[in-house]
């Protein structure tokens, strides 16, 4: 809370709960000088590495079900993350005027970004999005649409593929070549 609080937030409600899988922790926070959602794109990268280094500070068992398959903490993940498995990808109608795309898959830095861009190279424009993650797992739902009109069955094609072949290619890193 204090991370948190050092951010300029404020956390409103909190949930704490516990299923098969194991316990969860929700917060709603807010931006304590307007009260209102944090919205910015540094403000909420900020939040999401504030609490993975806190959790890698106090809690080091944390770290292999933060790591997605590459050990940076105390303890090395039992098993890696499948991205094929993880990732789903739907594009429906949501009104004459836009579609919705909803995406499911492996969580990594910058996914969010990268998504967008994905989307917008190929003419498509994000009305609106949310962003949400549990544990590994990121699903995006964004309102979609071209020149102001929900996506065609083609294009809504053409976007879930466009979006399958980006998560689904292995990544070279710069200095390996």
């Amino acid at each position: 809370m204090n991370a948190l609080k050092s951010l300029g937030l404020n956390v409103t409600k909190a949930n704490v709960y516990l299923d098969s899988s194991g316990k969860h922790n929700k917060f709603c926070i807010t931006k304590a000088s307007t009260g209102r959602k944090v919205e910015e794109p540094e403000l909420l990268e900020a939040i999401r590495l504030t609490i993975i280094n806190n959790l890698l500070e106090f809690h080091p068992e944390s770290s292999s079900q933060l790591a997605m398959g590459a050990t940076f903490g105390a303890e090395p993940p039992k098993e890696t993350v499948d991205v094929d498995i993880a990732t789903r990808i739907r594009v429906h109608d949501d009104g004459p005027d836009r579609s919705l795309l909803y995406v499911e898959t492996a969580d990594h830095p910058g996914l969010l970004v990268e998504l967008v861009k994905t989307i917008t190279d190929i003419n498509v424009a994000v009305e609106s999005g949310e962003f949400d993650t549990e544990g590994l797992l990121a699903k995006a739902k964004f309102h979609v649409s071209y020149k102001g009109k929900a996506l065609i069955k083609p294009l809504q094609q053409v976007l879930a593929n466009s979006l399958r072949y980006y998560l689904r290619r292995p990544t070279t890193e710069e200095a390996s070549f």
